[in-house]
């Protein structure tokens, strides 16, 4: 199960979202404004307060540019 949390307008988090689809992983997509979650609140969730912020089996892996190095490690392959 993958976790995303984004905003909109957010470049970052459209590259993510993009590489996790191309890789044929489903996501639940969690908008923080839409659901009126502060970035202080976001911190203790997932360990980081930009977005976008990616849970992948319940573990914290940070945000797009930590996401495409497990993808260039040959990691994310699903």
């Amino acid at each position: 199960m993958v976790k995303i949390y984004t905003i909109a307008m957010c470049p970052y988090c459209t590259m993510a979202k993009r590489l996790l689809t191309e890789r044929g992983y489903e996501f639940e997509e969690i908008n923080i404004e839409d659901e009126g979650i502060s970035r202080d609140k976001l911190m203790e969730m997932t360990g980081g307060r930009t977005v976008p912020q990616i849970i992948m089996n319940g573990k914290p892996i940070g945000g797009y540019e930590d996401l495409r190095a497990l993808d260039i490690r040959r990691e994310l392959l699903n």
